[in-house]
């Protein structure tokens, strides 16, 4: 971006130089890491796990055993599992290579809408590039106002929430604060459900026999944390039901479930791991399509836990047909969808 800082009129000849004028969007999702080997994954997840909004337990309980017993074990298993997907040609995760992607497309059609008055950039929660940095280098760019946009279509405390406070931490930091608005819930946005639907129905398209289930499968939490007011579960049902009311299909069509459980409480169930196997084994559903509304790019979750983990637990159970259907990523109707969103947002400050 051309650098506007300019000295304010009627200013001494010593004042420094402003940059002014400037609204800025920043996407935010979840994270990666920098590298599979141990010490950046153990940076990541040690991140990723102390956050009181993931995981809220006392810290004199937890850390202890995060810091002496988890992060000594799980960085080697997870980066094992970061390897299998990793992009080797670009060196980093398929995560962040989708959301660059993303973010190429999506200031492309804001450019188109708005020239130079809109700068867009995208940041993470955890890792690189920090949330932060990115606020930092807009403040420092001229943006007097900040639309912050997390990637999550349905809100979850452990998501939306903890994206939201890292951005108002860093405007914390911020001598000359730019007005803030953040992105509420998109998730039954109709121009979300129906990118979604088409992601099904070309999918659908391209095999031979249609699947006897559509497994729609959401990102897991504690069952507590619905009991203390979350509303994740009931917009991920509700994405369910839209979703196949746009499709015109039947109740049986498809099934809601949740996966990537951790810890020993109870958390939202059906479990996906579960559920499938279950469906080859008592259902007799040999051919299944699963989908994963819940992330706005493919990642560890679902490269390498869906479409891993999730259908060997199918195969196992005598399970034979197993498809699994990306994420929007950066499909042309999914970054529209988002800039019309956030173009609803911009009221007022264009």
């Amino acid at each position: 971006m051309t650098d506007t800082a300019t000295r304010p009129e009627h200013a001494p000849a010593d004042h420094p130089k402003v940059a002014r004028g400037k609204t800025g969007i920043l996407l935010a999702n979840l994270g990666t890491p920098d590298h599979y080997s141990y010490w950046p994954m153990r940076r990541y997840l040690n991140e990723f796990l102390s956050d009181r909004r993931v995981i809220d337990y006392a810290p004199w309980k937890w850390q202890p055993l995060l810091q002496l017993i988890i992060l000594t074990k799980r960085p080697f298993t997870s980066g094992e599992a970061y390897k299998s997907i990793w992009n080797h040609d670009k060196g980093e995760s398929p995560l962040m290579t989708i959301t660059k992607d993303q973010t190429a497309k999506f200031a492309g059609l804001m450019a188109e809408r708005h020239g130079d008055q809109v700068m867009v950039d995208f940041c993470m929660r955890y890792g690189n590039p920090s949330t932060e940095s990115k606020v930092r280098e807009m403040v420092k760019a001229g943006c007097e106002r900040i639309l912050f946009f997390p990637l999550y279509p349905q809100y979850a405390g452990a998501t939306s929430a903890t994206a939201n406070d890292q951005f108002f931490r860093a405007l914390m930091k911020e001598t000359w604060q730019p007005a803030s608005r953040t992105i509420e819930p998109y998730f039954d946005d109709p121009r979300y459900i129906d990118a979604l639907a088409k992601s099904v129905e070309e999918a659908y398209g391209q095999l031979d026999k249609r699947p006897d289930i559509l497994v729609v499968s959401y990102h897991g939490m504690p069952l507590r944390y619905l009991m203390q007011g979350d509303p994740y579960h009931c917009q991920c049902a509700k994405v369910t039901r839209l979703l196949k009311e746009r499709l015109g299909w039947k109740d049986t069509d498809l099934v809601t479930t949740f996966q990537s459980k951790f810890g020993p409480e109870d958390w939202l169930q059906p479990y996906t791991v579960e559920e499938v196997a279950r469906l080859a084994e008592e259902d007799g559903k040999k051919n299944i399509a699963v989908i994963a509304p819940a992330f706005s790019a493919d990642c560890i979750e679902t490269l390498e836990e869906i479409n891993e983990e999730i259908k060997e637990s199918f195969e196992e159970a005598g399970g034979e047909h197993f498809t699994y259907i990306p994420c929007l990523n950066d499909r042309d109707d999914h970054i529209q969808a988002l800039a019309d969103i956030a173009t609803e947002n911009l009221q007022g400050w264009l």
